[in-house]
C-alpha cells in the first residue's frame, strides 16, 4: 500500500503537468511561472516521500543527465523554457514511477524467496522425524506407581516410588517437573515418563516445559524405548526451537536415531545441531555431541 500511495502521488503530479501542457499558449499568462513552480514543488514532495531516509532526509532518484536540476527561466525566451521545464518534470515523474514499480517488484521477489526458504526448512525438519511404530496405549493412572493389574504390583517398587519426596515449593509447574526429574534420577523410568508427560500437558506455558519434554525423551531413551524417545525429542525441537533444551533434544534425537540404526537421520540431526545452535551451545553439550556423532559414524 505504501508503494501504491507513492505511485498515485506521482501519477497525480504527472496528470497535472499534462493538463497544463495542453493549455493554449494564449492562456499561459503571468501565472505560468507560479504554476510551473508549484509543479516543481510537487515533484520535490514526491521525491521526499518515495526516497525518504529514516533520518528525514532523502536520497536522489536515479535520473539521467538530461533530467538534472532545473534552473530559473531566462527572460529572453520564457515560454520555450517553461515547455522545457514541463518536459523535464514529465521525464522525472516517469523515472520515479519506474523506480517505485521496481521497488515493489523487488519486495515481491523477496517475499517469494522467503516463502521458498521457509518451505525448504520445514521439509528439512520433517526429514529428521523417524518412522516410529505406534506405541501400545497405556491406560491412564492417577499416580506414577499405579498399574492396571493389582496382581502385578511390585511392593518393593511401590516403596521406591513412595520414597521419592514430592516437592512443594508453591510453583506447581516447577514441582511437577522436579518430581519427574527425581523419579528419573532414581532410575524409575516408567514412573518418570508418566509424571513428565503430565507436567508437559498440564503446564504447557511454564518455563520448565522444554526441560520436562526433553527429560521425557531421556526417560524413554534410558529405558531402551528409542522410538518413543526420538518422537519426544523431535517434538521438543519442532515445537520449542528457541527453548533452553531444544539443542539438547536435537543432540539426543541423533543418539536415538543412531540406536534405531537410522544413520542418515542421526547424521542429519547432528548436522542440524551444528547449523542451528553451533555458536550458542555449552562446551559440555558440544563435547557430548562430538562423541555421539563419532559413535554414530557421521563425518
Amino acid at each position: 500500500m505504501k508503494y501504491l500511495s507513492h505511485h498515485r502521488l506521482a501519477a497525480a503530479a504527472l496528470s497535472g503537468a499534462l493538463v497544463f501542457a495542453a493549455v493554449p499558449a494564449s492562456a499561459q499568462d503571468g501565472n505560468v511561472e507560479k504554476r510551473v513552480s508549484k509543479l516543481e514543488k510537487e515533484m520535490s514532495a514526491v521525491q521526499r516521500k518515495v526516497f525518504a531516509r529514516p533520518d528525514g532526509t532523502y536520497f536522489e532518484p536515479e535520473l539521467s543527465p538530461q533530467q538534472g536540476s532545473i534552473g530559473a527561466p531566462p527572460s529572453s525566451a520564457p515560454l520555450t523554457d517553461v515547455i522545457a521545464r514541463l518536459d523535464a518534470l514529465e521525464s522525472q515523474l516517469a523515472s520515479v514511477t519506474g523506480q517505485v514499480e521496481g521497488l515493489t517488484n523487488r519486495q515481491r521477489v523477496m517475499a517469494d524467496e522467503f516463502a521458498a526458504y521457509k518451505a525448504a526448512t520445514d521439509q528439512r525438519i520433517a526429514a529428521l522425524a523417524p518412522p516410529v511404530a505406534a506405541a501400545t496405549p497405556t491406560p491412564a493412572s492417577s499416580s506414577p506407581s499405579a498399574t492396571t493389574n493389582k496382581a502385578d504390583v511390585d511392593p518393593d517398587r511401590v516403596a521406591l516410588v513412595r520414597a521419592i519426596e514430592v516437592p512443594d515449593s508453591g510453583d506447581k509447574g516447577e514441582d511437577a517437573y522436579l518430581y519427574g526429574y527425581r523419579l528419573w534420577d532414581a532410575k524409575l523410568y516408567p514412573e518418570a515418563q508418566i509424571q513428565l508427560k503430565k507436567a508437559v500437558a498440564t503446564y504447557p506455558k511454564h518455563r520448565r516445559v522444554s526441560y520436562a519434554q526433553n527429560l521425557l525423551g531421556r526417560a524413554y531413551l534410558d529405558h531402551g524405548e528409542n522410538g518413543l524417545a526420538a518422537k519426544a525429542f523431535m517434538a521438543n525441537y519442532q515445537e520449542r526451537p528457541d527453548s533452553a533444551r531444544a539443542p539438547d533434544s536435537l543432540m539426543y534425537l541423533g543418539i536415538a536415531l543412531s540406536r534405531l540404526k537410522q544413520k542418515d537421520g542421526a547424521c542429519r540431526a547432528f548436522k542440524e545441531l551444528e547449523d542451528v545452535y553451533g555458536t550458542t551451545i555449552s562446551p559440555s553439550l558440544k563435547a557430548e555431541a562430538t562423541r555421539a556423532k563419532a559413535d554414530a559414524g557421521c563425518k
